[in-house]
Formats: structure tokens, C-alpha cells, sequence
């Protein structure tokens, strides 16, 4: 019985810490400026995200905005760094909205686990994973440690509608 109480209260030590160090993801991107909005519907033939256990695996996306628009370009000839970065922001702000449209709630996170990041870019251009870096420094403002992930960050010649970058993503869901 003595064992059973100390279970006991161990296993309500660990819940009440794990609730104090909860993060509210919504309060989080109100206070860093961020509106998620409606996803829009696939391109063509696919699903934007497919879920197996507690992994989600999120379709490529570009840098669409509200309104439906993209940032187009190729990196290092129509856009610099600087601009490529925040095509990768918005990409990220772009996958936030499916997955809250998929999961119903971001709290659900676990952590992001592997990101590809492709960007559209010159055959001489070399500074991706500096591109890229807007989409990793949103997922780590956002859910800080849980958004730190395993990554690639790599150059096309070309991507679907001349966006300027694509990022697909898998994430682990409590």
C-alpha cells in the first residue's frame, strides 16, 4: 500500500511539473505577431498531411500568404538571402496553418522532428541552410527546444510555380 501512495504521488509530481512547463502555442504566435490562416487545398493529386501513429508527415509547402499569393523567385538572382529567409518564414507560418487545420491544436506538438528545406535558386548560389534558417528560427521561437530539428537544406533549379522555397516536414504528436 505504501509503494502504491508513492507511485501515486510521484506520478502527480511529474503531471503537475510537465502542466507548469506547458507552452500555449497559440498565446505563443500572438506574441510573436503571427496570424495563422486557411490552408489552401492541394495542387494537384495529394494530401497535405498524412498521419501514421503519432508522426505527421506535412506535403511540401511554399511561402503563401492569406490572401493566396506566393513569394516567386530564384534566390541569388531575383531575391537575396535576406529575402529567401523570410520566403522560408512564411513558409513556416504556411505549414503552422495545416497543421493546426490537420491537428485541431498546436498544443498536440510534441516536437518538430525533420525538415527538408528546397530552395529555388542559381546553379552558383551556396548559402541554403542560410535560407532555410527562417523556417528553423520560427519552429525554435515558437516551441522552442521541441522545435529544434533534424534538417537538409538544399538547392533547385526550379520549384512548382517558381516559388522561392518548399519545406516539407514531419512532426511528433502526443
Amino acid at each position: 500500500m505504501k509503494s502504491i501512495l508513492i507511485l501515486l504521488l510521484c506520478t502527480v509530481s511529474i503531471a503537475g511539473a510537465w502542466a507548469q512547463q506547458k507552452t500555449d502555442y497559440d498565446k505563443k504566435l500572438k506574441e510573436l505577431g503571427i496570424e495563422l490562416f486557411e490552408p489552401s487545398k492541394p495542387m494537384a493529386n495529394y494530401v497535405k498531411a498524412v498521419r501514421t501513429g503519432n508522426l505527421i508527415y506535412l506535403a511540401g509547402h511554399g511561402p503563401s500568404r492569406a490572401d493566396g499569393s506566393n513569394i516567386t523567385g530564384k534566390v541569388g538572382a531575383d531575391l537575396t538571402v535576406e529575402q529567401g529567409y523570410e520566403a522560408a518564414k512564411q513558409t513556416g507560418i504556411s505549414i503552422l496553418s495545416t497543421l493546426k487545420g490537420e491537428i485541431g491544436d498546436l498544443n498536440k506538438v510534441k516536437r518538430i522532428v525533420k525538415v527538408l528545406g528546397m530552395v529555388n535558386c542559381t546553379d552558383t548560389f551556396t548559402d541554403q541552410p542560410k535560407v532555410i534558417n527562417g523556417f528553423s528560427d520560427l519552429m525554435v521561437a515558437v516551441f522552442g527546444e521541441k522545435g529544434k530539428h533534424a534538417r537538409s537544406a538544399v538547392g533547385m533549379n526550379s520549384l512548382p510555380s517558381n516559388i522561392a522555397v518548399e519545406i516539407e516536414i514531419i512532426v511528433e504528436l502526443y
